[in-house]
């Protein structure tokens, strides 16, 4: 047994045949298909809503499409439960033909699937299984990816060779949305608006009284993306067929040291827990703020916070990807040298320190009109006892308190504002300068609630504009603009690249080698169940919820940035605990030796 383990230390030592490396890159590359269709409904979330919920009014609808959306993140750590056993039972190869399988027949299916006016009912029902089936091969497929690779990486190339597993969601993200562009350009330029009818066949009226028309890809054209899945599952589906079994699993196989029971044996003894438990409160959560921040709320962020138009934030984050992406392979082939945790760690202490000084530079930069204004005191008076901790990351709760509503409405605005409180029972105001504007309760019913809703909404934003506020974009000549893509060579929008890339290149700190870092805390017959859950939970909760999080906070606050706490509060906790915890040096282990 010690012979036939030398052996395979000294085959793993040496470089990486060609064949190896190809077996590589078409891991990575089948990752990157599997994340091109989990994102392809949530570019198409709203579009996809009208045509199956349509029975609902626009604002349900798109409750129910983001819903649906979320399902796919809800169950990737069941994916990760399923996947994660079958993997560390019968094999990295076999496990990962399945979740390709899944993956993409059920996205090819989506774009099958008729919509409510044809099914009725039936229709999102099955839409929500599908997405549920998404988030369930792609919780499996994560770990298997990043565990296939380790495997066969050579032992000190661990974390360059699993960087490129980290590229593949911003990569399968840009590729969906490419095609989509493609896609729409194409038909709506070449197709003919469609009309649309009533359910008893009568035309359909606009406001202006004239009959509804669609661009064509908003009715028929989404399917294609869709449909176009079924070239990359029969591609990805080849490169995988055509792959070998990890080094890893067929020593283990080979020596008969294979778990019986992978997920009582990595879960249900304390000595493997212990290490899970570790590893999503030392590394992965801190990792999934600083990933969410820096790419999904920075984004959200610039958008929706600064205002700055959509087409040219995404315009300002696409450039900044570009320019920061090497950081990934940068950082996983320098965790080869120095270790994984002390670059995780870093990213993540520098998050903690630097998130609030370039959150502001880029308010600043992006929207100098707005960062004045926030200097104007404005005053929430309210009843301590009515204000809730506006939490809803799905979209579905109500909040009907006159202080929640002023404070809302503040929040959306970017209005930063200070509480004061007032009796018990009492309605709350709003104070902007020296004008106090009486809020209202949300109970109120039909008209008068419309009413009352629109006259304050009214009141509030005549009063902030005249303090100041740049509400009315188009009025707004500070706000950084770009009319096409290339159109970023100004002293401001330069500067937003840079802050935008350096949010990305923290990213990269603590995603580049965190793939290498989760393999080496888990012996080879529980690593892909060990893995898989615990980022996947890390992902999914700490990093996904941060956005909804982040403006509760905010609105609690009366700060635009106070929400960034979470991410900086999360961010620390994960550097105390990795710096207790996480063993030192696991780059240098042999991941063959421990069964």
């Amino acid at each position: 047994m010690a012979e036939t383990t030398q052996s395979w230390e000294t085959e793993r030592s040496r470089p990486m045949t060609r064949e190896e490396k190809k077996v590589i890159l078409a891991s990575s590359t089948g990752t990157i298909f599997e994340w091109y269709d989990f994102y392809l409904y949530g570019s198409l979330a709203s579009i996809i809503g009208a045509q199956f919920f349509s029975a609902y009014p626009e604002a349900t609808r798109n409750v129910f499409a983001l819903l649906a959306f979320a399902a796919g993140f809800i169950v990737r750590p069941f994916g990760a439960l399923v996947f994660g056993s079958l993997g560390d039972l019968v094999g990295r190869k076999y496990t990962f033909l399945m979740t390709i399988v899944i993956m993409g027949m059920s996205t090819f299916l989506v774009g099958m699937l008729p919509g409510y006016n044809s099914w009725g009912s039936i229709s999102p029902i099955i839409l929500i299984v599908l997405r549920m089936l998404q988030g369930l091969a792609l919780g499996g497929e994560y770990g298997g990816a990043a565990t296939y690779v380790a495997e066969h990486a050579p032992k000190n190339r661990r974390g360059y060779y699993t960087s490129w597993i980290q590229t593949t969601a911003t990569l399968g993200l840009l590729l969906s949305l490419i095609v989509i562009l493609m896609v729409q350009g194409y038909v709506n330029g070449n197709y003919d608006p469609v009309p649309q009818f009533l359910a008893d066949g009568t035309p359909k009226l606009d406001a202006k009284g004239a009959q509804e028309m669609l661009e064509p890809f908003k009715v028929w054209g989404w399917r294609i993306p869709f449909l176009g899945s079924i070239l990359l599952l029969a591609v990805s589906l080849y490169i995988r067929l055509t792959m070998e079994e990890s080094p890893a699993f067929k020593k283990m196989k080979a020596e008969g040291a294979q778990s019986k029971a992978p997920l009582r044996e990595a879960f249900g003894q304390w000595r493997n827990a212990k290490i899970a438990l570790i590893a999503l409160l030392g590394l992965v959560a801190g990792q999934a703020v600083v990933w969410y921040s820096g790419q999904f709320y920075a984004l959200f962020f610039i958008n929706n916070v600064v205002k700055v138009d959509t087409f040219t934030s995404n315009v300002l984050v696409a450039w900044s990807l570009i320019l920061g992406t090497w950081g990934f392979v940068f950082f996983g082939s320098l965790s080869d040298k120095i270790g994984r945790k002390p670059i995780i760690l870093a990213g993540c202490l520098l998050a903690a320190i630097t998130y609030f000084p370039v959150f502001k530079a880029i308010t600043q930069t992006a929207n100098p009109a707005l960062a004045a204004a926030q200097e104007i005191p404005v005053v929430v008076t309210a009843d301590p006892n009515a204000c809730s901790f506006q939490f809803n990351p799905t979209g579905t709760a109500k909040f009907t308190s006159s202080c929640d509503i002023s404070k809302a409405l503040l929040a959306k605005s970017s209005v930063n504002y200070t509480s004061e409180d007032a009796a018990q029972g009492s309605t709350a105001s709003v104070k902007i300068k020296d004008t106090v504007i009486p809020a209202y309760e949300g109970t109120l019913t039909g008209d008068e609630l419309k009413a009352a809703k629109a006259a304050f909404e009214k009141s509030v934003n005549d009063a902030l504009s005249a303090a100041g506020y740049p509400l009315v974009a188009a009025d707004n000549t500070t706000v950084a603009k770009a009319s096409h893509f290339f159109d970023i060579f100004t002293a401001q929008k330069l500067k937003l690249v840079v802050l935008l890339t350096y949010l990305i290149l923290l990213v990269t700190m603590v995603y580049g080698p965190i793939a290498a870092a989760l393999v080496e805390l888990f012996p080879t017959r529980i690593r892909y169940s060990g893995m898989s859950l615990p980022y996947h939970i890390g992902n999914g909760w700490f990093g996904g919820l941060l956005p909804a999080t982040a403006f509760a906070i905010s609105a609690q606050n009366g700060n635009i940035y106070s929400g960034l706490w979470y991410a900086i509060v999360v961010a620390v906790m994960t550097v105390i605990i990795g710096v207790i915890f996480v063993p030192n040096g696991t780059h240098k282990r042999d991941i063959f030796s421990d069964n």
